[in-house]
C-alpha cells in the first residue's frame, strides 16, 4: 500500500527510510520539515486515503529522529547509535531480570540475562557507536556483582570469599 509513497519521494529527491508503517524522511532545515511534511501528509490522506498520527510523525534531521531503535549521530560523517530510549528500556529490563531479592542462585539469573542479552546484541550490535555498549556491559556486570555481594550476607562469608 505504502509503496506509492515510496515511489513518490523517490520522484521528488527525499532521503528516506521505511519499514512496514514506519517512515522517516530526512531534511536538512526547519523550513524544508514543515513544507515536506505538509506534502506528505496531504498526499497521504488525498490520494492514498490514509491519516497520519500526528503525535508519531514528523519530518527532522536524521540526528533528531529514531528510526526501529536507532539514531544518528551529527556531524560530516554521521554514524548509526542506539536510540536513548532504547537504552533505557534496556536497563529497566536489566533491572528487573537482576534485582538481589529475588532469591534466585547467580546461575539462574545468569542464563536468563544471557538469552535477553544475546538477543539484544543480535540487534543493536550494528550500531556504530561501541562506547555505549561497553557503558552498558560494564552497568550489567555490576549489576552481577551486587547480587554476588547480597548473596555472600555475613561479613566473615564476603572476606573469604574476596580473599578467594
Amino acid at each position: 500500500m505504502l509503496d506509492e509513497l515510496d515511489k513518490e519521494l523517490e520522484r521528488r529527491g527525499h532521503c528516506f527510510a521505511r519499514c512496514a508503517d514506519d517512515c522517516n524522511v530526512y531534511v536538512r532545515s526547519v523550513r524544508a520539515d514543515e513544507r515536506v511534511m505538509q506534502s506528505v501528509e496531504r498526499f497521504l490522506e488525498r490520494r492514498l486515503k490514509l491519516k497520519i498520527n500526528k503525535t508519531k510523525s514528523a519530518v527532522a534531521p536524521p540526528s533528531r529522529r529514531k528510526f526501529l531503535g536507532f539514531s544518528f549521530t551529527g556531524g560530516a560523517a554521521p554514524k548509526r547509535r542506539i536510540a536513548p530510549q532504547a537504552v533505557a528500556r534496556f536497563k529497566e529490563r536489566v533491572r528487573g531480570l537482576t534485582r538481589r531479592t529475588q532469591g534466585a542462585s547467580l546461575e539462574k539469573i545468569v542464563e536468563k540475562l544471557s538469552r535477553y542479552l544475546i538477543g539484544w546484541r543480535g540487534y543493536f550490535g550494528i550500531g556504530e557507536t561501541p562506547s555505549v555498549l561497553r557503558a552498558l556491559d560494564q552497568w550489567t556486570r555490576r549489576r552481577l556483582r551486587s547480587i554476588v555481594w547480597t548473596q555472600w550476607k555475613r561479613g566473615r562469608t564476603r572476606y573469604a570469599e574476596l580473599r578467594r
